[in-house]
């Protein structure tokens, strides 16, 4: 019925925000800013309705949760730099009746998730900070993903990932994209040497990691990066241990997945981390390769019914 039409990597580095503002930052992330146009540009002639987003600054400590309120508006100021994001506006509509699709969907593949339409909970930055730059003019509704899963399993991630494209394909009357919306490596530089690491990576180690990844990404090396994501999460260290990653390639096919990424805006260092705007091509899969569901076949496993 539906169809997911887009999917990419995305970043949300805060000093986008201060690339706006008067002073020494003002214009210094114009690329990220772009490829966040370009992406919206390629959306909308795609005639996106609406964003699902995968944002790995929603902590969450049990199961999946969907942000999928009907409307948001509000005032951000980040809790982790509010000398970067204080104050800023976001206004856009949200999608509760996709968003309980998408629930229902990973129920029914053995992932635990909740959506919530009846809530205040606002998105956080990894949601806000694209859509500043993609939806200002409210033209998409958007529905977050938590992503910051502390106690989760990477292969339930990529589960949840192949269950919102079937709820897209199967069940939605309308076109979507969907953004994991999240770094590559995320070693913030050590506190007082924020401002020397403004614009660079924290080692060697971690640039040349996420290089041969993003080499791996371009040429579609996807059985080699999914068997070594687990790894590189943990020594790479990953934003959100990575779940969004693991949920969008969940929705390309997994291991199985047969595209090639095309990157939008050339990887960049942030305060230490490494950072990339890619498109990633949708492509026609089976499932086969995605994983069994983990947390709901554990020895002891209790639902969120049985608290």
């Amino acid at each position: 019925m539906g169809t997911l039409a887009l999917a990419a990597k995305i970043t949300h580095v805060p000093s986008m925000y201060l690339s706006e503002l008067d002073g020494p930052r003002k214009g210094t992330r114009q690329d990220a800013i772009n490829g966040h146009q370009e992406i919206d540009r390629r959306c909308r002639a795609l005639g996106v309705d609406t964003i699902v987003v995968f944002d790995t600054h929603w902590l969450v400590n049990a199961n999946y949760h969907i942000n999928c309120a009907p409307h948001f508006k509000g005032l951000y100021t980040s809790n982790e730099l509010p000398h970067f994001i204080s104050n800023m506006g976001f206004e856009f509509p949200g999608n509760p009746a996709l968003g309980h699709l998408l629930a229902k969907a990973c129920n029914t593949h053995g992932v635990e998730t909740l959506a919530h339409d009846a809530t205040t909970l606002n998105p956080e930055y990894g949601t806000l900070v694209p859509m500043r730059y993609m939806n200002a003019d409210q033209h998409y509704k958007v529905v977050s993903v938590s992503a910051l899963c502390q106690a989760h399993y990477l292969n339930d991630s990529a589960r949840l990932g192949w269950a919102l494209r079937r709820a897209i394909e199967d069940e939605y009357d309308g076109t979507v994209a969907i953004f994991a919306s999240g770094s590559l490596s995320h070693r913030f530089a050590q506190n007082g040497l924020a401002p020397d690491y403004a614009f660079k990576i924290w080692s060697p180690f971690l640039e040349t990691l996420d290089q041969e990844v993003v080499r791996m990404w371009q040429r579609g090396d996807w059985k080699t990066f999914c068997a070594m994501l687990p790894e590189y999460a943990a020594k790479g260290h990953g934003e959100g241990f990575m779940h969004d990653t693991a949920m969008l390639l969940g929705a390309l096919g997994w291991s199985d997945y047969d595209g090639q990424a095309e990157v939008v805006t050339p990887y960049f260092g942030a305060s230490g981390t490494g950072q990339i705007n890619a498109v990633f091509p949708v492509t026609p899969q089976t499932g086969a390769a995605i994983p069994a569901a983990q947390a709901s076949s554990a020895h002891g496993y209790q639902a969120v019914n049985r608290l």
